[in-house]
């Protein structure tokens, strides 16, 4: 079978041989004979503080919690461990109280960029930042990164760029402080995001760029200053997203969930290479055992190696395997 894609920026029409002697359906298979892909899957970021996992949605109760459902799928299907991500200092203790729960998860700590009025609404933007290296210090032993921080031009409403930019710059200081990983967020913000970050390139740190749903271009910039890449459903809508993952070298790419959010769509450009496909109801007629409809969890995360392995035309194993050790260099660099 010769898969097709047409990516319409470079006017190029670019041939995928479909892989025949592995297939990531294995994840899903449960049997550690059939599973062939070692080392297993890290989930780079999953919010699993969102309300949703409680079964509230919008403000009403539609069902019960089943958070431990939700990591029971994602073990079952082969996910080793799991990085929850926080938004703000309230954020953050809930990751870390979930991350207690399980020796598989594990938390970030920062401050999002639509977050950001919280600094100056506290009365002490210092003092915030210090409530922040407080649960990074006392939590060593699960907290893997900052963030996410990073600048979000498409909601502005929520907070004004100039408070973005401003503890953006903070938080940065803070990475370099505690020697910890960057857990970055960039939307429509990419000439000011890469000029701060070049403005600070003697004190970064390593760190990830998560939820890429930029062109080449963009990639590149993230790419010359060192940092990995990280790949959602939001990462591969378009044709033209496609072409741009393709650009990454494998051994910056990482992937993510970004759950509950930025499930691969079917509308999206990236839909026909899915081959795994998980049994879900609608949330009102909730089943321990399914997904719930339009809510992403950790486990579909196979999806997306899916769709990497057949548009970047890799063998899927490699693939899985590279982008396991870039995670475990980046967070988990003590474990190597």
């Amino acid at each position: 079978m010769v898969h097709c894609v047409n990516y319409i920026s470079c006017w190029k029409t670019y041939i995928f041989k479909t892989p025949c002697t592995f297939a990531l359906s294995d994840f899903v298979l449960r049997e550690p004979s059939v599973f062939h892909c070692t080392p297993i899957v890290i989930d780079i970021g999953a919010n699993l503080t969102d309300s949703m996992y409680q079964g509230v949605y919008h403000g009403s109760q539609k069902h019960q919690p089943d958070l431990d459902k939700v990591l029971e799928r994602s073990w079952k299907n082969n996910l080793s461990k799991i990085i929850i991500t926080a938004g703000n200092i309230e954020e953050s203790k809930k990751a870390l109280e979930i991350a207690r729960t399980d020796g598989k998860l594990y938390s970030t700590v920062g401050c999002h960029p639509t977050r950001c009025n919280e600094f100056e609404e506290s009365g002490n933007p210092e003092e915030y930042l210090e409530s922040l290296s407080d649960l990074a210090l006392n939590n060593k032993d699960k907290v893997v990164a900052i963030g996410e921080m990073g600048l979000d031009y498409d909601r502005l409403n929520f907070c004004p760029k100039e408070t973005q930019k401003k503890y953006f710059e903070l938080q940065l200081s803070l990475c370099s402080t505690l020697k910890l990983p960057m857990f970055l967020h960039c939307r429509n913000a990419s000439d000011d995001f890469v000029r701060i970050l070049r403005k600070h390139k003697n004190q970064l740190t390593p760190g990830v760029v998560h939820s890429f749903d930029g062109n080449p271009e963009d990639a590149n910039s993230i790419l010359q200053l060192g940092l990995y890449i990280g790949v959602n459903g939001c990462s591969l809508k378009t044709e033209e997203n496609l072409f741009a993952i393709t650009t990454i070298p494998s051994d910056r790419l990482m992937i993510e969930t970004d759950c509950p959010w930025c499930e691969i769509r079917p509308t999206h450009a990236s839909a026909n290479d899915v081959i795994t496909h998980f049994p879900s109801v609608k949330k009102e007629k909730w089943q321990a055992d399914q997904m719930v409809k339009g809510r992403n969890e950790p486990c579909t995360i196979v999806q997306i190696l899916e769709v990497l392995a057949r548009i970047r035309d890799e063998e899927e194993e490699y693939l899985c395997n590279q982008i396991y050790k870039n995670t475990m260099k980046l967070f988990f660099p003590y474990e190597l």
